[in-house]
Formats: C-alpha cells, structure tokens, sequence
C-alpha cells in the first residue's frame, strides 16, 4: 500500500485519468437508475455507486487481453475493462446493439471482445469459472490472468472453497477479489461471517492475501499491479481484499432503512471520487478540470443512454439465436 511519502511523487495525469473513469462509472450507474425512474430497464439494477476505486484500481491494472468474470454489480467492473457505455445501456435497456443482444440485460452482461465473460446473478458461481477459466490459461501456456471479483457475501457459498482450492492446488494464473462493501444484499456481512474474513480463509487454503482500502484508488492500484504481476510471473492465485461501502441500497430500489443514517453519512465523506479528487486539488489541479471530469462523464452518459432509449428492440426472429439446440432428445430418455 503507498505511504504518505510515496504519494509525495503522485503520476497526476495518471491520477486525472482514474479520477475520470471512476465517473464514467458513477455516470453510468447514474443512468442505470434513470433507465429503471424511467420504466425502460426491467428487472434488478445493483448499482456499484460508492465502489468505483475497485474498478478502476484492479479491473485498469489488467491488459485488453486478460480475463474477467464479475457478479450481479458488475457494471463498472464491465466498463473499466474496456466495454462501450453505449452498448452496455443498449444491454439495459434490452435493444439492439446491446453486448448480448439485448438479451442478457444487467445481470448477465457480457463482453468477450474485451475478455470480460460475464457477469453473474448466482452469488460466487463465478470463481469455479474463473478457476475453469484459469486453467486452460495455463494448459495452453498462455501469460494472461484472471481477475475473479465477487462480493463479501460469496465467501460463505461453497464455490469460494472450490474455486480458490483448485486454483492453489494447480498453482493458477488468477487473482481473486473481494469486493467487501459490508452487506449481503441487506444483511451487514459481519452478523453472519465467523471467523478473520476473507483474507483469513484465502490464507487457510494457501494463498497469498492482501487487504486494502477499497476507497482508496491509489493504495488499490498499487496492490493489484504487484498482484498481477506475480500471478503473471506463473507464482500462482493471490487474494485482494478490498474494504469499501455502496453508497446505495441493494438495488435500485431498496432504500436501505438497515442502515443507520449517520453511518451513511459519514462513509459519503470517504467515497473514493472525493478522495481521488481531494488529492487532485492538493497536487495543485485547478478545481474547473476536476469538474470537467464529473461533466464530461455525464454528457458520455446522458448521450449513451438517449442511442439506447431510442434504438429498437431486437425483432422476434432473434428469440432463438444462441439457444444451444443440439437436437431432440431420444425417445424415452425421460
């Protein structure tokens, strides 16, 4: 994690860059609600508002060429990996144009032109991918990595130790991340968790673990770069834990009366955009092009989701195209 002397020597391009995509995220979720105010997105939005240092830490650390699989709050994980904002809001809102088609919608998209194969609705059913995933990497000899990013609920479902077993067993080129926002959909995690956490049981199956401040984009990137690179060194799976809080509820439309409001309120004064843009101000960056980060991502935003709300919906014909069919049962069978 940086000291307070590292970030003396901050790469303030690089910082303004981060501190752009984190909006471009926020944006996007943005509009994610707008489209559900709106009665044009249909089913759960789980917005990843209050997250986007994880994102924009681990996900911007990966080359185009790595792998991602990601969870139901996928869409800024999705978007820093390099998706298009547009058709991931054509995804949404189920038209054409959409990653899928239109098909999948918010938790199941997908994008495998960047390596991102998929979000998933089924708590940690991705980390066994990713282990799968993993290990045709290393059959056929490739240097590419897996990132696997899942939630603080997922370390209490079977695939954690699955997944993370088999990765350490075969010696795997991915890195797991807990994305620890605190809650299990509207149960505060810790209630519910025996034991150290996350990086305690990664630790008990082998592998190296680390945890960090999740809101903290510069300790995340530092992390998750040397991370990468010793699982791209072929030294095996690495675990990140990465502490942070969802600045919303749930879903889209939880309001998330679990929540105390003086705690909400004074997590809202560590969010990580603030943060990146505190340090932006003191490195000396006029307080017009902080702004200008918030605008431009949202004039992005705006323009994506108005292409998306006025595409068409995939036609009739598109029902069974990639339905798997590979013929009728035999007779009998059942």
């Amino acid at each position: 994690m940086p000291t307070d002397h590292d970030r003396s020597n901050i790469d303030i391009a690089h910082l303004r860059a981060q501190h752009r995509l984190m909006w471009r995220i926020r944006a996007l979720e943005q509009a994610a609600l707008r489209g559900l105010d709106d009665k044009v997105v249909l089913g759960a939005i789980h917005p990843s508002i209050g997250q986007e240092a994880v994102a924009a830490g681990v996900v911007g650390s990966l080359r185009a060429d790595d792998i991602l699989l990601s969870t139901h709050r996928g869409h800024g994980h999705t978007l820093a990996k390099g998706a298009s904002s547009e058709a991931m809001l054509r995804e949404l809102l189920g038209r054409v144009g959409g990653n899928c088609g239109g098909k999948g919608g918010s938790m199941h998209i997908a994008d495998f032109r960047v390596g991102m194969l998929g979000a998933n609705g089924v708590v940690g059913a991705n980390i066994v991918i990713a282990a799968g995933a993993a290990h045709a990497i290393k059959l056929k000899g490739e240097d590419k990595v897996v990132c696997c990013i899942f939630g603080d609920g997922a370390i209490n479902r079977g695939p954690f130790l699955e997944g993370l077993n088999w990765a350490a067993v075969f010696k795997l080129p991915v890195l797991f991340v807990c994305e620890d926002n605190g809650f299990a959909a509207t149960t505060r995690t810790s209630s519910m968790t025996a034991g150290g956490g996350p990086a305690v049981r990664a630790r008990a199956i082998g592998l190296p673990a680390e945890e960090v401040d999740g809101n903290d984009i510069l300790a995340v990137e530092a992390t998750a770069r040397a991370m990468i690179a010793a699982v791209r060194a072929g030294e095996g799976p690495r675990f990140l834990h990465a502490k942070t809080y969802r600045l919303t509820g749930h879903t889209g439309v939880d309001t998330a009366p679990y929540r105390p409001a003086d705690e909400l309120a004074a997590r809202r004064k560590e969010e990580p955009i603030l943060r990146a843009a505190d340090l932006l101000r003191a490195a000396g960056v006029p307080e017009s092009e902080i702004l200008a980060d918030q605008s431009v991502a949202e004039a992005e935003m705006d323009a994506a989701y108005r292409a998306a709300f006025d595409a068409p919906f995939p036609g009739p014909e598109e029902a069974f195209r990639d339905v798997q069919d590979i013929g009728d049962p035999a007779e009998g069978a059942f």
